[in-house]
C-alpha cells in the first residue's frame, strides 16, 4: 500500500510583482485557517497585495466583480436594467474621472502595492475561469480606475452622501459599537479594544477577514470586499476601529430655476453639462444604449429637478486619493506617534476612529472631512440648504487639530456607539460649547448609555469581562423602564394585563435565544409613545429619558401589545429564538440581540422569511476585543463567514458560535496558525514579471 504523509492541500501558482525590483528568494504563502480567513506570508508588500487580490477573488468571486461593475458605471449592460440608477449615479458625480485621477496622482509606491492587488485579482480570475460564472466574467479584466472608483463610490456615495442623495433610506442605518479601556481600569494592566461594527449582511457592506504579512508589516483585521487595506484592524503594537459618526459632509441645496439656468447672489447662471452613454441588457439579450445628460451648479451635480426647483448635492472627500497610503500607514505604525502622524492624512471623509496600544494609550477621534461652515448649526446643515447665496457653499475641511478628540482620560475608558463626541467618556471631556455649532448634535441614545453604564465608575475589567461587555444582550430599555411598568400594572384586573406581568416579571431583561418576555416588552415599548417622565437631557446624558409620566395609558398600551404579540406567535411568552433566526447558505441557528433603539449592544436587524420567522439580515458583522500586551491577544468572530460564493462551507459557517454567544481565538502568530491550517498556497517567485512603469 502507497503511504501518503501529505496532511494538508498544497496548491502551487506563479506569483507576479516586482518588490521594488529586489531579487526575491523566498516564497508567498497563502495559508487558509478552518474558518476560511487566508494569512499571507510575503517577503514584500507588492507580493502580499498580490496575494490579497488572490485571496479576496477566492472567497467573493461574483460579488467582487460585480462591485467593481457598478463602481465602473456600466453593470446595467453587464447585468440588466436593475442597475441603470447605479450606472446614473457613478456618471453623474464623475466617480471614473476622479478615479483617474486619484491613480494618476498616487506616490510610486502605493501605486505599486495598488498595481499588485489588481494584478492578483486578474490572475485569479484566469486562471480560474471555470470559477467565474458567465455573466461576471465580462466584467474581467479589473483596472485600477475600477478598484479606486469602488472605493470612492462606497466611501463617499453609500456611507456619506446616500441619505442626501435619495430621499429613501437603507434597509438599515449603518453602525457600530467600540470601546477602549486604558491600563487604570484593566485588571491586566493592558489596554484593551473592542471593534464591533454594524451593517447590512450584503453587497457592498460584507466584510473580508485576512492577515497581512510582509518583511515590515503584520496585519489582522478585515476590509470591505473590493477594497485592498484593511479597515479596521490591529498589530502587536495596535490596534483600531471605526464607528458610522454623526458627520455632516454632504448637503443638498435646493435651487431656484431661471432662464435655463439657476439663481445664485442675485444673477442666473448657466448649468454646466455632460452627455453619457450608458448600456443596458435587456431581458431579451439585446444591449441598447440610452442617452442621459447630467447637469452641475457651483454647489455639486444636480441629483433631481421639478417644476421651478432642482436640488444639487455636495459630498466630502471625493478627492481623496491617498487613502490606500495612510491605511497601509495606520498598519505599519508602531505606536500612537506614528498612529496619528496617519491619520493626519485624513483621507477618509468620516468614521469615528477608537485606538488602544501596547504602551497603554487610548484614543477616540471625531475623524472625517468636516467642511467649514461661515454659520449655521447641524439642524441646519442636515436639512435641505437654500442654493441661492454662495455663502453657503463650503470649499475647505476642518484640520485634524480642529476635530474634537480624547487621549487617556481620567475615567480609563473610551466608547461610541454612533453617538456624538461629546459622551465618549463619563464625565464627559468633550463641551458641545468649545466647537462650531455644525459639527455634531447634541444626544445620546439608549445602546451608547449602555455602554457608558457598564463602564463607568471604579471597577477594573478583565479580557474575559470585555468578551462578557462585547457579548451582552441586555435591554437598557427594560432596566430603565420595565419596574415602572410593573408597579404600574400591579393590581390590573384586565387578564391580558395579569398574564403579560407574569411573563415579565419572569424575564431576564435580555434578548437571549430563550428569553421569554423579550418579544412582549419590544411590542410594548415600540407602541409606547411618548411616555417617560423624564426626557432625554445633556445634564443627565447616561440616565435619561425615565419614569413613565401616564401610568394607565402605559399599561393600557402593555394590554394591547400582550394582545398584538398573542395574534402574531400564538404565545405572548414566545422566545427570541423561535421567531429570530440566522440563516445562510443551508445554517439555520436561533438568534440574540435586536435593533439598538431597545438599548441593546447586539444590535441586529430582521426581515421576514418565507416560513413566517424573522431572519438576520443587518447588525452584527466581524467583532473583536483585542489586548495589547506583550504579545497581542484577539478573539473575533466574521457573523455571516468569510466566502459569499455560493455552497461554499465558510458561507455562514460561524453562525453557530454566534447563536451561542461564543467568539473564535484571531490567529495572529505562525505557531497558533500551524495548528489550525485547512489549506496552504504557495506563490513561488522564480517566474516574477517586473512591473515598468
Amino acid at each position: 500500500m502507497k503511504k501518503t504523509y501529505i496532511l494538508l492541500p498544497v496548491i502551487v501558482l506563479l506569483a507576479t510583482g516586482s518588490c521594488n525590483t529586489r531579487k526575491i528568494q523566498k516564497d508567498t504563502e497563502i495559508l487558509w485557517d478552518n474558518y476560511g480567513v487566508p494569512h499571507i506570508y510575503a517577503p514584500c508588500a507588492e507580493e502580499m497585495y498580490y496575494a490579497f487580490g488572490r485571496a479576496q477573488m477566492h472567497s467573493h468571486t461574483n460579488l467582487i466583480l460585480k462591485l467593481y461593475a457598478q463602481a465602473r458605471g456600466k453593470a446595467a449592460s453587464y447585468f440588466g436594467r436593475d442597475y441603470l440608477e447605479s450606472d446614473k449615479l457613478i456618471n453623474l458625480f464623475r466617480i471614473t474621472e476622479k478615479a483617474e485621477e486619484c491613480y494618476k496622482n498616487q506616490d510610486d509606491e502605493y501605486r505599486s502595492y495598488l498595481d499588485a492587488f489588481i494584478k492578483g485579482i486578474n490572475d485569479y480570475a484566469s486562471e480560474n475561469q471555470v470559477s467565474v460564472p458567465d455573466e461576471y466574467r465580462k466584467v474581467l479584466p479589473v483596472t485600477a480606475t475600477d478598484v479606486m472608483a469602488h472605493t470612492i463610490r462606497v466611501l463617499c456615495l453609500q456611507f456619506l452622501g446616500m441619505d442626501d442623495i435619495s430621499a429613501v433610506k437603507r434597509l438599515t442605518e449603518a453602525g457600530s459599537n467600540a470601546m477602549a479601556i486604558s491600563p487604570v481600569r484593566s485588571e491586566s494592566g493592558n489596554a484593551i479594544l473592542v471593534s464591533n461594527p454594524h451593517l447590512p449582511w450584503s453587497d457592498f457592506f460584507t466584510w473580508y477577514e485576512t492577515q497581512l504579512v510582509s518583511d515590515d508589516f503584520n496585519v489582522y483585521g478585515v476590509s470591505l470586499v473590493g477594497i485592498p487595506f484593511l479597515t479596521i484592524a490591529f498589530n502587536e503594537y495596535l490596534g483600531w476601529t471605526h464607528t458610522v459618526n454623526t458627520i455632516d459632509a454632504s448637503d443638498r441645496y435646493e435651487l431656484s430655476l431661471k432662464d435655463g439656468g439657476y439663481m445664485l447672489d442675485g444673477k442666473a447662471l448657466q448649468f454646466s453639462s455632460k452627455t453619457s452613454s450608458i448600456g443596458v441588457l435587456e431581458k431579451d439579450g439585446s444591449l441598447i444604449t440610452e442617452e442621459f445628460e447630467f447637469r452641475y451648479s457651483e454647489h455639486g451635480p444636480v441629483v433631481a429637478e421639478k417644476g421651478d426647483k432642482a436640488w444639487a448635492v455636495r459630498i466630502a472627500g471625493l478627492d481623496n486619493g491617498e487613502i490606500f497610503e495612510q491605511y497601509h500607514k495606520m498598519g505599519k505604525a508602531k505606536n500612537l506617534a506614528e498612529f496619528e502622524e496617519a491619520l493626519k492624512m485624513m483621507q477618509n471623509p468620516m468614521f469615528n476612529v477608537v485606538y488602544a496600544d501596547r504602551n497603554g494609550n487610548i484614543l477616540y477621534l471625531f475623524n472625517g472631512n468636516v467642511p467649514v461652515r461661515k454659520s449655521g448649526d447641524f439642524s441646519f446643515w442636515n436639512g435641505t440648504i437654500d442654493g441661492t447665496s454662495s455663502d453657503l457653499i463650503w470649499k475647505e475641511y476642518h484640520t485634524y487639530e480642529s476635530l474634537p478628540k480624547a487621549v487617556n482620560p481620567a475615567s480609563g475608558f473610551l466608547q461610541n456607539c454612533n453617538d456624538p463626541p461629546w459622551n465618549c467618556t463619563w464625565p464627559a471631556v468633550l463641551k458641545p460649547e468649545d466647537y462650531p455649532p455644525y459639527m455634531a448634535p447634541v444626544r445620546m441614545g439608549l445602546r451608547p448609555q449602555r455602554v457608558v453604564n457598564l463602564l463607568k465608575g471604579n471597577d477594573k475589567f478583565s479580557f474575559g469581562d470585555m468578551v462578557d461587555i462585547k457579548l451582552n444582550t441586555g435591554l437598557e430599555s427594560a432596566d430603565r423602564f420595565l419596574d415602572d411598568l410593573l408597579k404600574a400594572a400591579a393590581g390590573s384586573a384586565d387578564k391580558r394585563v395579569v398574564d403579560a406581568v407574569e411573563v415579565l416579571k419572569k424575564w431576564d431583561r435580555k434578548a437571549d435565544p430563550e428569553s421569554r418576555g423579550a418579544v412582549l416588552f419590544a411590542e410594548w415599548w415600540d407602541n409606547r409613545g411618548n411616555l417617560a417622565a423624564i426626557p432625554w437631557s445633556n445634564e443627565e446624558p447616561v440616565s435619561t429619558p425615565r419614569g413613565i409620566k401616564d401610568p394607565s395609558k402605559a399599561v393600557e398600551i402593555l394590554a394591547q401589545a400582550a394582545e398584538n404579540v398573542k395574534k402574531k406567535f400564538g404565545a405572548i411568552d414566545v422566545t427570541i429564538g423561535e421567531i429570530y433566526r440566522l440563516r445562510i447558505n443551508g445554517y439555520d441557528f436561533p438568534s440574540n440581540g435586536g435593533p439598538d433603539h431597545y438599548g441593546i449592544l447586539r444590535a441586529m436587524y430582521y426581515a421576514p422569511d418565507s416560513d413566517g420567522k424573522m431572519k438576520a439580515v443587518a447588525g452584527d458583522t466581524y467583532y473583536a476585543v483585542t489586548e495589547f500586551g506583550s504579545k497581542v491577544r484577539s478573539v473575533v468572530l466574521l457573523s455571516y463567514g468569510n466566502s459569499t460564493r455560493p455552497g461554499n462551507k465558510h458561507s455562514g459557517d460561524q453562525l453557530q458560535m454566534m447563536s451561542e454567544k461564543k467568539m473564535r481565538p484571531a490567529l495572529y502568530y505562525r505557531e497558533d496558525l500551524e495548528k489550525s491550517i485547512e489549506k496552504k498556497e504557495i506563490l513561488h517567485p522564480d517566474r516574477l514579471i517586473k512591473n515598468e512603469k
